[in-house]
């Protein structure tokens, strides 16, 4: 059990008592990953058997060859790991509340915030080494960015954005749905949330109201501006939110993070009423 210690002084000021408390919570999941390895192993390499999975198998059928799908693929699997990473952050806090590990946590003299903060943060540096992982799969695959590299780690800020916003749909969904066994249900809905997207085809190959829907998807705006800043070229789409994907990336976790963050404050302070 991890000790928090308190503040040395009162007066000390509330933001930075909260993110240092944060902070402390979040290398408590970091211990955790030391100490779990192997699901830490299996986490990071899953997006990596998709890009095999997609490109070596389907590749050649979708885009003509698999070298041509790769360079469209991997900015698509890049944001399908921010929205399927997820599912671990709502696993993690629902077994955290299962096992009353929260309300050891809620009994203790730290910030509310602190204790949601510290799970974001760790699932953020999580979410680095994904990002990093698929880098280094791609590239060893033939992928490349071509616009420089300011607009690559534009679109890796973009990418990082996006699982920011998700993190708090996540912490959320952990604290509401009650049990470990009811995440697992919960967890069927990424799919086609994933897949109801531009992430691995483009839309102008699907009906047209299918298309539409794609593009409507957050997901698929932050895949699309990605490419287009690692490729330098606009994509073609059907809708408005297809030309205008940078708008929808940045606003969208915005969005998520300020109607779900104070719906999890809420959640945590409503445990065990």
């Amino acid at each position: 059990m991890t000790t928090i210690p308190l503040a040395g002084s009162t007066a000390a000021p509330v933001r930075t008592r909260l993110w240092r408390e944060a902070a402390i919570l979040a290398g408590r999941t970091i211990r955790h990953w030391r100490a779990r390895p192997a699901a830490f192993a299996v986490q990071l390499l899953f997006p990596v058997l998709v890009i095999l999975m997609m490109g070596g198998l389907l590749g050649g059928a979708i885009a003509g060859s698999a070298g041509n799908y790769i360079l469209f693929v991997i900015p698509g699997v890049l944001a399908f790991t921010m929205l399927f990473g997820v599912e671990t952050t709502m696993i993690a806090v629902t077994t955290d509340a299962a096992k009353t590990v929260t309300d050891r946590f809620r009994s203790m003299p730290i910030s509310r915030g602190s204790v949601l903060l510290g799970r974001v943060l760790a699932d953020m540096l999580t979410s680095v080494v994904e990002v990093v992982v698929i880098t280094l799969a791609g590239l060893a695959l033939g992928w490349r960015w071509e616009n420089g590299v300011l607009p690559a780690l534009a679109a890796y800020g973009l990418l990082l954005w996006l699982r920011f916003g998700l993190l708090w749909v996540g912490v959320w969904a952990g604290l509401t749905v009650g049990s470990p066994e009811a995440v697992s249900a919960a967890q069927l809905l990424a799919w086609p949330i994933g897949f109801l997207s531009t992430v691995f085809v483009q839309p102008v190959t699907m009906p047209v109201w299918l298309g539409a829907i794609a593009e409507a998807n957050p997901l698929s705006a932050t895949a699309t501006a990605v490419r287009e800043l690692f490729a330098g070229v606009h994509q073609p789409g059907l809708t408005w939110a297809a030309a205008h994907p940078l708008v929808i990336a940045l606003a969208a976790p915005l969005l998520l993070t300020a109607v779900f963050g104070p719906l999890a404050v809420r959640a945590f302070k409503g445990l065990g009423r």
